[in-house]
């Protein structure tokens, strides 16, 4: 059995650590886009993730967990599913890295696109 619908929009909202804004403001950099794998010459399936996490931030604010679509929740499941497994595996890269090293890697990008800034 999976997890419950709470404890997804729990870890969602634990894991996604930037604001819609500050989100939304690093989809529109090279840096963002140009990480994560996709369809060739189109858009990567993290950049896509980080487009529909600023839609749910934006259109519920308060975080009111009765106002999360299916769809919403659909999505928070991968999103936390995601920032789990890959923090699982780079997380230690915070205590080998100077932050300007940190930025400069894959996986702080692809986190990035995804909601979660490993420097915040």
């Amino acid at each position: 059995m999976g997890k419950s619908d709470d404890q997804v929009v729990e870890e969602f909202n634990e894991y996604v650590n930037m604001s819609a804004s500050d989100l939304e403001n690093w989809l529109k950099t090279e840096e963002s886009e140009s990480s994560g794998w996709g369809d060739e010459g189109g858009e990567s399936v993290g950049h896509e993730s980080g487009r529909k996490i600023t839609d749910i931030l934006k259109r519920n604010p308060k975080k009111d967990p009765s106002k999360y679509t299916d769809e919403d929740k659909e999505h928070m499941r991968k999103v936390a599913s995601y920032c789990k497994r890959h923090l699982a595996q780079e997380g230690k890269l915070k205590d080998s890295k100077s932050k300007e090293e940190l930025q400069q890697t894959k996986a702080y990008r692809s986190l990035k696109n995804w909601g979660h800034d490993l420097l915040a």
